[in-house]
């Protein structure tokens, strides 16, 4: 399994040495959200502090930024990272789409498989000559002079992985994508009744293999160095779920469990801005189901019980006292625990 760890995106100095840092530790990848920063530019900065460790955006919202923006960010990093980017995107909601980034919604799914067919178009015009013809309902790519076409990087291709929630975006992440970035509000039968199917649903369609397709997530982790960090930790999870499960886009995965009703209860709290208060509606029986929960010395072995056989790779961070030994032994007692995923395509 591999073990991924976020780095800030705020503090564009810190960035160098935290990345060396991660990389000394074992970790597998480096991720960047994108919340309240851009999730690109810090990557530039670890891709030059670092030799190893894969860098990849978890997520970067795709439909504000035209395909071909995005293709000339991940062609840069790509080829500074010396072939270490791993691109994920997400959709982000109608809301934010419209009302925060000011772009225009249509059909998701539909809009997202043309967003990915896309870009390799694009790539594939740059590093093998190909000519730019893209033809779809949303995007279309024609032109193309040698002026603005960046010579062959003679690298792999850059992998695209999409976050996805619903059947569908499920079954198009297998179809078409290099892996799938699971949102941390899953729980393990949800993965198994409804992720793994749809995705294999998809994979099948496109003759795509197992082993070259990456699951990622999919659930939260819960650890710290003895009881009380533990429990810190909890209550961070609780909230995330009762925020999560206040937004009807993820009643799907209360409701296979039976919490319909607690759902409900959820989103009416959300509407009348309860915040602080839904979290205590959230049992620790809620926390475990999504949640690997224990102390460092335990947490690999729940780790493989909540993740094992369904997740390729993870996300987790230690505090900043944790020593650096016990930190680099934690990683690699989860990257021993099995996993389908072998490594992404190389060829074009």
């Amino acid at each position: 399994m591999q073990v991924q760890t976020p780095i800030q995106n705020a503090d564009w100095r810190a960035i160098p040495e935290v990345a060396q840092g991660a990389e000394e530790t074992g970790f597998d990848g480096l991720t960047t959200s994108e919340i309240a920063n851009d999730p690109f530019i810090p990557l530039a900065f670890a891709a030059l502090a670092t030799e190893r460790i894969q860098l990849a955006t978890a997520i970067a919202v795709a439909f504000p930024r035209s395909p071909m923006v995005v293709a000339n960010l991940a062609w840069d990093l790509q080829l500074h990272s010396r072939g270490r980017l791993c691109l994920g995107l997400g959709t982000q909601v109608k809301g934010h789409n419209e009302r925060r980034f000011s772009v225009p919604w249509g059909p998701p799914v539909a809009r997202m498989r043309e967003y990915v067919e896309s870009l390799r178009s694009i790539w594939r015009c740059w590093e093998l000559g190909e000519p730019l013809r893209y033809e779809g309902k949303h995007y279309r790519f024609s032109l193309m002079t040698p002026e603005f076409s960046p010579p062959p990087s003679g690298l792999p291709p850059v992998p695209v992985t999409i976050a996805a929630v619903g059947p569908d975006m499920m079954r198009l992440a297998g179809r078409v994508c290099d892996g799938v970035r699971l949102h941390g509000f899953c729980t393990r039968r949800y993965l198994e009744e409804v992720a793994l199917p749809q995705i294999h649903e998809g994979m099948a369609r496109s003759g795509r293999s197992r082993e070259t397709f990456q699951v990622w997530g999919g659930g939260f982790v819960a650890t710290g160095k003895d009881d009380a960090a533990v429990s810190e930790m909890m209550e961070w999870v609780r909230y995330r779920i009762a925020f999560y499960g206040s937004t009807r886009t993820y009643a799907g995965v209360l409701s296979l469990h039976g919490w319909d009703e607690l759902a409900a209860k959820l989103h009416r709290m959300s509407k009348q801005g309860q915040w602080k208060e839904m979290a205590k509606e959230v049992s620790d029986e809620l926390v475990h189901t999504f949640a690997a929960v224990g102390t460092y010395d335990r947490i690999a072995g729940e780790i493989e019980k909540r993740f094992g056989g369904v997740s390729d790779a993870i996300a987790l961070s230690f505090s900043p006292q944790t020593p650096a030994g016990l930190a680099r032994e934690l990683v690699q007692d989860v990257q021993r625990i099995p996993a389908a995923f072998r490594g992404f395509p190389s060829a074009w």
